[in-house]
């Protein structure tokens, strides 16, 4: 697929527009760019190489002559609309969950498992959760190395995984805060400012979230390790950008530190920032805006055999979402 005719689907969002900008900074070889959009956004202008585009109205006639179509406009939309770009012909990159469990839909981390992306019955490649992503690219080169049989996971998710709503709601309530203002939360149970909500996503029947199980069901599918044990808990806390995951890992066979730094020598999309007597471990500014997942804290876990604690960081609006799909394009 050489220099492929590219359309962004939900362009005018927080994805679709870092979408725009990975695939000028990545000089993707395109031939031509739609940008897609509602009803509501249509006629807007955007710049892609210095060049305006207007962006169009989004309807199931807006992929004939398109290759690769990125969507990243919500569930609904994905399904709509979906399966007509690839019955048009195009490859659909999704980064919803619309698709994500589907056994005919890949579910792809270019860096983990590129060659799924080949296979896809229905035209349509899947991209993973974004703290799913985040936590496996810390996680892959250690399953290389030992064997992954389980994972306990506690997240920390900016409020940018909301959309531009949670930034906003952040803001408004720091605003109401400092002037002594009252204020009612919209995005959010519970007031996000100044404050962690163990809450992301709708919970389910067994206590977990639907953002918890992502993990889990994906983990399994992406690593294809069936048996695969994982138990998350995902957190809300007020930063804008950039997830935090603190991970125990447990393997097949036995692990030491040095070992496992040496695992992530050479490991595209992900570097070790790991010396605690300097004071040096990852945060969410250190990603924010970057390509790389960065990983640190690497210990012996003390109470599991054969297990490590690991902290792993990485901006989820651009690996964990709109990068990904990009880096899957390439593989195209």
């Amino acid at each position: 697929m050489n220099h492929p005719h590219v359309a962004i689907v939900g362009a005018t969002g927080a994805v679709g527009v870092e979408m725009l900008l990975c695939l000028e900074q990545r000089n993707f070889p395109l031939s031509k760019l739609k940008l897609l959009a509602s009803a509501r956004s249509a006629g807007k202008k955007m710049t892609f190489r210095g060049e305006e585009i207007t962006v169009e109205e989004l309807t199931h006639d807006s992929f004939g002559d398109v290759d690769i179509a990125l969507f990243s406009a919500g569930g609904g939309i994905s399904l709509e609309y979906g399966p007509s770009a690839a019955a048009a012909g195009a490859v659909v990159i999704d980064n919803s969950s619309a698709f994500r469990m589907d056994a005919d839909v890949p579910l792809v981390v270019p860096e983990i498992n590129p060659e799924a992306a080949k296979n896809r019955p229905r035209g349509i490649i899947a991209n993973p959760n974004c703290t799913t992503i985040i936590s496996l690219m810390a996680l892959a080169p250690l399953h290389a190395a030992f064997g992954l049989r389980s994972i306990i996971a506690s997240t920390y998710q900016a409020v940018s995984g909301s959309g531009a709503q949670g930034i906003v709601e952040l803001e408004e309530q720091m605003k109401a805060i400092a002037s002594d203002q009252p204020f009612t939360p919209k995005i959010y149970p519970r007031q996000i400012a100044f404050n962690v909500i163990p809450q992301v996503d709708a919970f389910t029947d067994n206590g977990y979230t639907k953002e918890e199980l992502k993990m889990l069901n994906e983990g399994r599918k992406i690593m294809d390790l069936p048996e695969l044990r994982v138990s998350c808990t995902c957190v809300r806390v007020p930063v804008y950008r950039s997830h935090s995951v603190s991970i125990t890992a447990q393997f097949e066979r036995p692990v030491d530190v040095a070992a496992a730094r040496a695992a992530y020598e050479g490991r595209p999309g992900v570097n070790v920032v790991d010396d605690p007597s300097a004071k040096l471990f990852p945060v969410p500014l250190d990603t924010t805006g970057k390509d790389d997942c960065l990983v640190g804290r690497i210990r012996k876990n003390l109470v599991f055999d054969n297990a490590l604690d690991l902290w792993v960081v990485g901006d989820q609006v651009r690996k964990g979402a709109a990068l990904n799909a990009v880096q899957i394009a390439e593989i195209l």
